[in-house]
């Protein structure tokens, strides 16, 4: 269906601090690795797939355990600095080679518990991330100074998944909302997806583009809540923006309640203005909340009854790549699909199931992005029957290779005899030249031959591991947006531990890898 539309209070504690280093060919400064979302690092030289079956752990970092434990914060690599944020109400600066401490930022209360929730991007002499109570902010890259903090939204339940982007002085996020998940006694739903643009200098917002229409009560639900419509189609993905045409790209969620809106839609907003160019909705009708699962869902998942309890987001960040000189925008779905679009025009170029579609949790199909190399797109999937890594020709769709997850990632190392194992790929892939980075739900971190899909390298991230902080460790689960593996000057970054979580009387883990 194709529609074309015309404060600042924190405790700080300074370690150390060095000049912030000019970016290099080889840096990893944001969750995208670059505007185009490629997730590739295409000046990696120092690691290639003759050598990386030789990586070995060099340090870690621990987390202590705590409230919460998922690890959702991507690093940024940029000179010799690693940034990163962690479940622990924390963000850090430290050495990328030997994770000696810099400088770190403590979070500020808010009213529920605090972590950093997105990957950060580094431009301009700052440092930018939010956090699960929908606060930006920008540190200064060499001390880790608040500048600015702003409140992206005040819903009760507003989070940012969203990794930031930096263009011509603007930056660009989305915000989204777990409103859909309180109990069924809440007034659901009042939230709405949006996307803004802030100055980068002030934190000033320039535009802000919303996805569904203002809320309105229409009555009550069963037990006699109030029930707003419609809601939701939260921006849970990073944006791209193509240079040449202004124009920014991102992927929407479903409905909370109600229809209409740019739910599970694919957006081109002039990035100056906000102003739509196209969009692109992938599904016909989607409305879905948690309520959706419980024994009692007729009375409040107005989806039920239809069939669209679907939950089919595109949570995934897109890929700008060109084909025999058109651009195209392709994007994963939680349906398993992914889409590829005219950049220009929004028309389909081609689609590919990769997945097998579940409903009511849509946790079979792709999650948080996918890899272009130049020559091949790189997407996995989660809970797929198994989870798969495929390797897809650009331009036609076509399928080269496909390597399941393991059968004894869940029988094997630290993962055996954990009952929440599953064989599934939850979380963004990366690659450099010749190699593709991708862990698993199973707690392994692998590394496959471009070329082939041959696994060259494994790492069993569920085993204790003393961090350069002191404290112990352990890995699990690796799924959800923060779990990328970074790339960057001949060392791989990644974190791990997230839900379901793994037994462990010890927190998650970042882990740095090298020759």
């Amino acid at each position: 269906m194709l529609k074309t539309t015309a404060l600042l209070t924190t405790a700080l504690v300074v370690l150390t601090a060095s000049p912030a280093t000019a970016h290099a060919n080889g840096d990893w400064a944001g969750w995208q690795k670059d505007l185009n979302g490629s997730r590739h690092n295409a000046a990696e030289w120092r690691l290639h797939a003759g050598n990386a079956g030789k990586l070995k752990l060099k340090w870690a970092f621990a987390y202590p355990k705590s409230e919460f434990n998922g690890v959702r914060s991507q690093p940024a690599v940029v000179g010799d600095t690693i940034y990163f944020g962690g479940p622990d109400r924390k963000f850090y600066a430290r050495d990328a080679r030997t994770g000696r401490a810099k400088w770190e930022f403590t979070l500020p209360t808010a009213a529920h518990y605090t972590y950093n929730s997105d990957g950060p991007t580094v431009a301009e002499g700052k440092v930018f991330f939010g956090d699960n109570s929908s606060r930006l902010y920008a540190l200064d890259q060499r001390t880790g100074r608040l500048r600015w903090q702003v409140q992206m939204d005040d819903g009760i339940a507003s989070t940012t998944t969203s990794s930031p982007i930096v263009h011509n002085g603007l930056l660009y996020v989305g915000t989204s909302s777990a409103e859909n998940t309180l109990p069924i006694t809440h007034a659901c739903c009042t939230f709405r997806g949006h996307v803004d643009a802030y100055d980068i200098d002030t934190g000033a917002l320039v535009w802000r583009h919303y996805t569904v229409p203002e809320p309105v009560e229409v009555g009550t639900w069963p037990n006699g809540a109030k029930r707003f419509e419609p809601s939701g189609a939260g921006v849970w993905s990073s944006p791209v923006i193509d240079r040449r045409t202004g124009t920014l790209y991102v992927g929407t969620g479903q409905n909370y309640t109600g229809k209409g809106g740019e739910f599970d839609s694919l957006l081109a907003l002039d990035a100056r203005t906000g102003a739509v160019k196209w969009t692109n909705q992938v599904t016909d009708a989607d409305t879905w909340r948690d309520a959706c699962n419980t024994p009692d869902a007729e009375g409040y998942c107005p989806g039920l009854k239809d069939g669209t309890n679907l939950d089919y987001d595109i949570g995934a960040t897109p890929n700008l790549f060109v084909v025999n000189g058109r651009q195209l925008v392709g994007v994963g779905q939680k349906s398993g699909v992914y889409h590829v679009f005219d950049a220009s025009t929004g028309q389909v170029v081609w689609r590919r199931q990769l997945g097998v579609p579940l409903p009511s949790g849509g946790v079979s199909g792709i999650q948080w992005g996918s890899s272009y190399d130049g020559k091949r797109l790189y997407i996995a999937t989660y809970y797929a029957e198994p989870g798969t890594l495929f390797a897809v020709d650009p331009g036609t769709g076509e399928v080269l290779w496909e390597t399941p997850a393991p059968e004894d990632g869940c029988t094997t190392g630290g993962a055996a005899g954990q009952p929440s194992c599953a064989r599934a790929h939850g979380l963004p892939v990366s690659s450099t030249p010749g190699v593709v980075w991708l862990g698993a739900a199973d707690g392994k971190f692998r590394a496959y031959e471009a070329k082939t899909g041959r696994i060259l390298w494994s790492y069993d991230t569920v085993q204790d591991v003393r961090g350069v902080n002191g404290l112990t460790g352990r890995g699990g689960t690796m799924s959800g947006p923060g779990t990328g593996a970074v790339v960057s000057d001949g060392m791989v970054y990644v974190q791990s531990g997230y839900y379901p979580e793994f037994t462990s009387p010890n927190g998650s883990v970042l882990l740095a890898f090298g020759l």
